[in-house]
C-alpha cells in the first residue's frame, strides 16, 4: 500500500523525531542513557486526538477528547487520558464546564516547541524506580471544573469508561489533593505502597482554585504533567521490530511502523492503545501470523517476543493459554479481593480459542523460518521466569503441556462414530465468551463457536503433527494428523445454513424495512440463487440451535487450512465469496469495509436487535478481519497453480469456472474497499452511517455512537496491533 494519504477531516497524522535531552515544560530532561532520538506520533479520529511519545526511558500515549459540533454529548465529554505500557498504567481526568452548559467546554494541547506537544519527564533523584511521564500544555476555552480523576491502572480506567462508571473506593480514597505554586497536584500511592502516580496543572498566568477536592480552572493555558515511578519495558524500535528486508516500510509507511514500534517490547507485543496496552495472547499471535513476512526473527526479534510471551503465561496445570495478563496496580487489587497481599501478575484463562494459535505460530517459526529453525533448541530450552508456578519449566515443556490439552480435548470428536455436537469444543462452564467476539452478544450466547471448531482445532492439530514429526513435541504424528482430518471434514456440516433464494430475499427485505438505518436498500435483487452461510455458533440464546448470523469467521478456515474434501470445499469457498462480494445487507460488503456480522438472514427479531451498528461485534468493521479474509482468499486461489500445489492435487473449485471466477471477484471487491479505506486500517474497529442521497455507507468512529441498550459504551483504539497487519498483507496484482 506504500505511503498513505489521510483524510484530514477524519484522521490527521504527524510523525516527528525529536532530539534526546530536549527540555520539558517542567524543566526535566530524559536520562543521559538515551542516545537515540525520541519518536512522536499524532493520530486523530475526531473527537479523539492521540499523541504518542517514546524514548529509551519510557513510552506514553495521551488521548485528548473534546466535543465536536456533531458529537453526541451523552457519550462524548472533555477528558484527558495518559496511558503507559509499563504495568498497563495510566490516568484519566474528566472536565466539566463551570457554567454547567454541556458541550461548551473545549480542551486542546498546544504545541509550543514546534516539534511535539509532548515532552518527557524523567527523574531518578529519589532512588528506586525512576519517575517517568509526559509534560504538555493544555488550553481550556472556558472555565472548567475537574470532575472524575482516576490514577493507577488502565484496567481501573476501563472499569469506569466501559463499566458502567465503576469507581473503586479503595483506589479513589487514596487520591491526595494539594496546592502547588500556581497550580494543583493530585497523587495516589498504589496498593503496592511503593509506586505513586501524580498529575499536576499549573500556570504562572492563571489562578487554579482548590477547595477540598474541587478543582476550578479558569480559561487559559496550563502546564499538565503526568508521571509515575514503575519499572519500564524495553521497547523495540521500528528497525528492531521489522526484519532487515522490510526496513523500507519505515519510510513507506511511517505512521504504521511507528505505531507497531510503540506496541512492541522485548518481552511481549501489546494489543492496542490506549485500552489494551498489555499482553493479549490471541491478538499477539494473530498479528504475528499475519505480520510474519515483515517481522524480525532470531534472538531479540519480534516473533520470539510473541512466542515467549505466550509460553511464559501458559497455565501449567491444564495447558490453557493466557488471554489477558493482569499486572501492576490492578493485579494487586485483584489479589486483595482474594485476601492475598501480593503484586504477582495474574492471567485470564477463560478464552478457548487462544490455545489453538500457539502450535500454529510455533510451526510457522520453527519449521518454516530458517532463522527460527536455527534457534529451536536454544529458544525452547529457555526457563520460564514471569510466573512463579512456571519457574522450573522450559519453554519446550510448557509448549508440550499446552499441546497436550489441544490433542486430548479433540480426541473424543475424532473417534470413530463420535462426530456429534456434544463432542465439539464448547465454551468453558458459566462463560458467555470464549473467542474473539468476546462481547455479550458477540456469538449470540452460543456455546459452540464456529471459528474454534471448524478452523482452529484442525489447524492446531495439523501444526502439532508437524512439530511432532520434527521432534519438537512428543506425539504420534500419524494419529494427530488423522484427528485433524476428521475435524476438517466433519465440522462444517454442523454450522451450515442454506436458505432458498425466495426466503433469503424475503428476510433481507424484512430486515431493511425494520432496520435501525432508515432508507437502507435491501439489495435483495442481488440474490440470484440459494444463500448458504455458516452460523456464528451453536446452542445460542433464545433457543437458537444455530446462531444464523452471516459472518466473516470463515476467514480462519481459508487462512489456516488447506482442506481436501472437494465438494465441501467448493461449497464453502463459493458461499464465502458470495457473502464477501454482496453488498450489505444481502452480504457483508459496505463502502467502509466488510462488516463482521450480518443478522439480516435470521428469522427472529432478536438478530436485528443484538447485532447493530453500535455493538462492538455487531454490523461493524474490524481491520484485521479484512486482512485475514483477503489473505485467506489469496492463499486458497494460490492452490490453483501447480507451483503452489506441488504436494497436493489442485482443488476442484479451481477448475469450476463459475466458482473460481466468483472467488476472484470477491477477492478484488474486498481489496477495492480495503484500498478505499486506507486511512482507517490501523484502527481497531469502526462503524458506519448510511447516506441515502449518495447511496453510500460513511465512516464513523464507534465511540461516537451511543451504546446498545443495557450495554456500556465502547470506543475504538486508534492503534491496534492486529490492525497493522496490512504492513504485510498486500494485494496480489496477478489476481485482478
Amino acid at each position: 500500500m506504500g505511503s498513505q494519504r489521510y483524510d484530514v477531516d477524519r484522521i490527521a497524522t504527524s510523525l516527528r523525531i525529536t532530539r534526546p535531552g530536549s527540555p520539558t515544560s517542567s524543566g526535566s530532561v530524559p536520562g543521559a542513557t538515551c542516545t537515540a532520538d525520541a519518536t512522536t506520533l499524532e493520530l486523530d479520529s475526531l473527537p479523539y486526538r492521540n499523541y504518542f511519545y517514546s524514548d529509551c526511558n519510557s513510552a506514553s500515549q495521551v488521548v485528548v477528547t473534546s466535543p465536536e459540533p456533531n458529537s453526541n454529548l451523552t457519550v462524548i465529554g472533555p477528558r484527558i487520558i495518559v496511558a503507559w505500557p509499563g504495568g498497563n498504567s495510566g490516568i484519566i481526568v474528566y472536565f466539566e464546564p463551570e457554567d454547567g452548559v454541556n458541550g461548551t467546554l473545549g480542551i486542546n494541547l498546544v504545541n509550543t516547541t514546534g516539534t511535539s506537544p509532548l515532552s518527557p519527564i524523567y527523574d531518578e533523584s529519589e532512588g528506586g524506580n525512576a519517575t517517568v511521564g509526559i509534560s504538555t500544555q493544555v488550553e481550556f476555552n472556558a472555565s472548567a471544573v475537574l470532575s472524575v480523576t482516576i490514577l493507577g491502572s488502565i484496567r481501573t480506567i476501563r472499569d469506569f469508561v466501559e463499566g458502567p462508571s465503576l469507581l473503586r473506593d479503595k483506589i479513589q480514597s487514596a487520591l491526595s489533593y494539594s496546592s502547588t505554586d500556581n497550580g494543583v497536584e493530585i497523587s495516589r500511592l498504589w496498593l503496592d505502597n511503593i509506586t505513586t502516580t501524580t498529575i499536576s496543572l499549573s500556570s504562572g498566568d492563571q489562578s487554579i482554585q482548590l477547595d477540598n477536592t474541587t478543582v476550578t480552572i479558569p480559561a487559559g493555558t496550563y502546564t499538565f504533567n503526568a508521571s509515575y515511578n514503575y519499572p519500564q519495558l524495553t521497547g523495540l524500535s521500528a528497525e528492531e521490530v521489522l526484519s532487515p528486508a522490510s526496513a523500507d516500510l519505515i519510510t513507506q509507511s511511517p505512521d504504521q511502523t511507528t505505531s507497531l514500534s510503540f506496541l512492541s517490547y522485548t518481552t511481549k507485543l501489546t494489543a492496542g492503545a490506549w485500552r489494551f496496552l498489555t499482553y493479549f495472547g490471541r491478538d499477539s499471535m494473530i498479528a504475528a501470523l499475519l505480520l510474519e513476512p515483515v517481522l524480525s526473527t532470531g534472538e531479540g526479534g519480534a516473533l520470539e517476543a510473541v512466542i515467549a510471551g505466550v509460553l511464559e503465561r501458559v497455565n501449567m496445570t491444564d495447558g490453557s493459554v493466557c488471554h489477558e495478563e493482569t499486572i501492576g496496580d490492578y493485579a494487586t487489587w485483584l489479589n486483595l479481593q482474594n485476601n492475598i497481599t501480593s503484586t504477582a501478575p495474574l492471567c485470564d484463562y477463560k478464552m478457548i480459542d487462544t490455545d489453538y494459535f500457539l502450535p500454529v505460530l510455533m510451526e510457522h517459526y520453527f519449521l518454516r523460518n530458517t532463522e527460527g529453525s536455527a534457534r529451536t533448541e536454544d529458544f525452547l530450552g529457555t526457563m520460564s521466569t514471569i510466573f512463579p508456578e512456571n519457574s522450573n519449566l522450559t519453554y519446550r515443556e510448557l509448549a508440550q503441556i499446552s499441546a497436550n490439552k489441544v490433542v486430548s480435548t479433540s480426541a473424543p470428536f475424532a473417534a470413530p462414530g463420535n462426530q456429534t455436537i456434544d463432542n465439539l469444543i464448547h465454551l468453558k462452564p458459566n462463560e458467555i465468551v470464549g473467542e474473539w467476539r468476546d462481547s455479550t452478544y458477540g456469538i449470540g450466547g452460543g456455546k459452540i463457536p464456529f471459528d474454534v471448531n471448524a478452523a482452529l482445532v484442525p489447524a492446531a492439530l495439523r501444526s502439532i503433527a508437524k512439530l511432532a514429526t520434527a521432534g519438537i513435541l512428543n506425539f504420534n504424528a500419524t494419529v494427530v494428523d488423522l484427528y485433524a482430518q476428521v475435524w476438517e471434514d466433519s465440522t462444517l456440516q454442523f454450522f451450515e445454513i442454506s436458505l432458498p433464494a425466495d426466503t433469503a430475499r424475503d428476510r433481507v427485505e424484512a430486515y431493511a424495512s425494520s432496520s435501525e438505518t432508515s432508507d437502507l436498500p435491501s439489495q435483495s435483487s442481488t440474490i440470484d440463487s440459494d444463500v448458504t452461510f455458516y452460523g456464528l455458533a451453536l446452542d445460542g440464546n433464545n433457543n437458537l440451535s444455530n446462531v444464523a448470523v452471516m459472518n466473516t469467521d470463515t476467514c480462519f478456515h481459508l487462512f489456516m487450512l488447506n482442506t481436501t474434501n472437494q465438494s465441501q470445499l467448493t461449497t464453502f469457498i463459493n458461499a464465502t465469496a458470495n457473502s464477501v462480494r454482496r453488498r450489505f445487507p444481502a452480504g457483508l460488503l459496505t463502502d467502509v469495509g466488510m462488516v463482521v456480522a450480518n443478522p439480516a438472514y435470521g428469522d427472529d427479531p432478536i438478530y436485528a436487535a443484538n447485532w447493530t451498528t453500535n455493538a462492538y461485534h455487531g454490523t461493524v468493521v474490524w481491520s484485521w478481519q479484512l486482512a485475514m479474509m483477503a489473505k485467506g482468499l489469496e492463499l486458497q486461489l494460490s492452490r490453483c497453480t501447480s507451483s503452489s500445489s506441488s504436494n497436493e492435487s489442485i482443488p476442484d473449485f479451481c477448475t469450476d469456472d463459475t466458482v473460481h471466477s466468483n472467488v476472484k471477484t470477491a477477492y478484488n471487491a474486498l481489496w477495492d474497499v480495503i484500498e478505499a479505506n486506507s486511512e482507517n486500517l490501523s484502527t481497531e474497529v469502526w462503524s458506519w452511517t448510511y447516506d441515502a442521497g449518495s447511496d453510500r455507507f460513511e465512516y464513523i468512529d464507534l465511540g461516537q455512537l451511543p451504546p446498545p441498550a443495557g450495554v456500556s459504551p465502547t470506543e475504538s483504539n486508534i492503534v491496534q496491533l492486529w490492525s497493522l497487519t496490512f504492513l504485510a498483507v498486500r494485494r496480489d496484482e496477478g489476481l485482478r
